[in-house]
């Protein structure tokens, strides 16, 4: 009985870390280009915002006796055709209550395109849990008159049971007018992201740039501070800025060269994962279905329903030492794990003590 037990644990350890290892070996394949370091100036995030109304809620509502609430729900029915001849008629309200309305949106979002927004109430209501976000017109941030982008409207999420209050729509706004760029003629500027802010990663990056689109004339990417790569568009290459700006986004960049130490950075949102330097990790077996891969050179003793390929990851130096990226890269890269998964997986790993390196999440 002990020993099916500690077998059961063993393979549960072995698939969580098989998953973490497919993680670092993915991110390690793939080439990590500006794109990934950088955005365009101008090309960032812009705030809308709405007032809204949220119903069907079981009676966690706010009061229908409160004004706040009382009128843009009268104002509501109205325009539905059914306008009720008094406020007080509103007093026995408790399944409606009033939200603001919020979505982070990049620009060169376009119409039609679909984003998840966040809801918290206003006034006295003591949950969203069940409700459903009736259709609430997504502004700028300027003022109440500035131009509707989108229009939100869906079921409720809670994003924590212990804050009712707050919820999210996923894919909940339908945006109804593009989040325009400004336009790009004769040059434009790179901006590095705040984690690798320095005179040597963005020296790196316009290097990088140079040799990508003119290795042999005048360099057209400079520095200008430890953020800002200002980049020049060649006159011979304005008639395809777009085939331009691709080059230089994909341009490959070595993150051992940005002086940054071993760190991890990774975008949720963008799918992205960068690792600046080599990362140790601490050594381990490895099982992930019909997989077997070790840090060690002996081939592990396997039970009679184990996986039945084994690969061995040698380390360069003293059996010992810890391996590095590179080591597992060639058993695994032919292994596909979804970003979002790599992502989940190297917040554990990091948590455990086996990725030898900082971590930063990048919210651009």
């Amino acid at each position: 009985m002990i020993a099916w037990k500690t077998e059961i644990r063993i393979r549960r350890l072995s698939l969580l870390v098989a998953l973490m290892a497919l993680l670092l070996a993915a991110t390690f394949a793939r080439a990590t280009t500006v794109v990934d370091l950088t955005r365009i100036k101008g090309e960032g995030e812009l705030v809308l915002r709405g007032l809204g109304l949220v119903t069907g809620l079981k009676g966690t509502g706010d009061s229908g006796k409160e004004l706040m609430l009382a009128r843009p729900l009268a104002s509501l029915l109205a325009n539905e055709g059914n306008a009720p001849a008094r406020l007080e008629d509103l007093a026995a309200t408790k399944s409606v209550a009033l939200v603001l309305v919020t979505a982070v949106v990049r620009v060169g979002t376009k119409a039609d395109d679909q984003i998840d927004v966040t809801v918290t109430t206003v006034g006295s209501a003591k949950s969203l849990e069940g409700g459903q976000l009736f259709l609430t017109p997504l502004r700028g941030p300027t003022n109440a008159n500035a131009i509707v982008f989108g229009i939100a409207e869906g079921p409720m999420e809670l994003e924590n049971i212990a804050s009712p209050t707050r919820g999210r729509v996923t894919r909940g706004a339908r945006m109804i007018e593009d989040v325009s760029a400004p336009p790009i003629t004769d040059s434009f500027d790179l901006i590095l992201d705040e984690v690798f802010k320095s005179y040597q990663a963005a020296s790196h990056v316009a290097e990088a740039i140079n040799a990508a689109v003119q290795p042999q004339g005048p360099a057209v990417a400079r520095v200008v501070d430890d953020r800002t790569i200002r980049v020049a568009i060649p006159v011979h290459e304005r008639q395809d800025t777009a085939g331009f700006l691709a080059a230089v986004q994909s341009a490959d960049v070595n993150p051992g060269f940005l002086g940054l130490g071993a760190k991890v950075v990774y975008n949720v949102t963008r799918g992205i994962i960068v690792v600046t330097a080599d990362v140790d990790i601490s050594p381990v077996a490895i099982t992930q279905k019909d997989l077997s891969i070790s840090t060690t050179s002996a081939t592990p003793a396997q039970p009679d329903n184990s996986p039945s390929r084994w690969a061995g990851v040698k380390t360069i130096a003293r059996p010992s030492q810890s391996a590095k990226l590179t080591d597992l890269v060639s058993a695994l890269k032919q292994l596909n794990v979804p970003v979002q998964e790599q992502i989940a997986i190297i917040r554990t790993l990091h948590r455990s003590g086996a990725l030898h390196a900082e971590i930063v999440e990048d919210y651009r």
